[in-house]
């Protein structure tokens, strides 16, 4: 595969390689060369240092400091994203706590989603983010749903008959942003 030319040259840029890892198979490896992009400014390729992939603790701890996310669904048969607050509970699954009447407790229950956290420094072009990829589910255990009223997390809005929201973390994947770059 080729990623561009210039001055008729041609830059190879190599697949993504899955890394055999004793926590999933859902877990990818680094790219088999760097990662080159195109600017659209004068097409010189340039090399992508800047990024480091996360490995999954990494991931969780960056995560558990962030006190807003973006939960990714389908709406409608279409992308949907949502900020919402949250927390990491114990066994790293995300925690959401909405109404039990909300579009987004409805969306979601049972079925895979993507969430999304991040922290990022425009001044520095640097950062993180993390997504999560698992099955959304309401909290339906009165005993589980006790413990998460008193210890999980609290919506930003106020509600009635609020309703908790676990994300299993099946897939956990990071970048960082240094904000370095190359010129090839």
């Amino acid at each position: 595969m080729t990623a561009g030319t210039r001055g008729g040259t041609v830059a190879p840029v190599g697949p993504l390689r899955a890394a055999p890892s004793p926590r999933g198979p859902y877990e990818w490896g680094r790219p088999a060369l760097p990662v080159l992009e195109c600017r659209a400014d004068d097409g010189l390729m340039v090399q992508n240092d800047a990024f480091r992939a996360l490995d999954r603790q990494e991931c969780l701890r960056l995560l558990a400091k962030v006190p807003v996310g973006r939960v990714v669904y389908t709406r409608q048969a279409l992308p949907a994203v949502l900020p919402v607050n949250f927390v990491l509970d114990t066994d790293a699954s995300v925690l959401l706590c909405t109404s039990a009447a909300s579009e987004l407790a409805r969306a979601i229950d049972g079925v895979v989603v993507a969430f999304e956290g991040d922290e990022l420094d425009p001044v520095t072009r640097s950062g993180w983010s993390v997504v999560v990829t698992g099955r959304a589910a309401v909290v339906t255990d009165s005993a589980e749903h006790e413990r998460l009223s008193r210890s999980g997390p609290t919506s930003w809005m106020p509600m009635r008959d609020e309703v908790f929201v676990r994300i299993t973390s099946e897939m956990v994947t990071g970048r960082e942003l240094t904000g370095t770059r190359t010129t090839m």
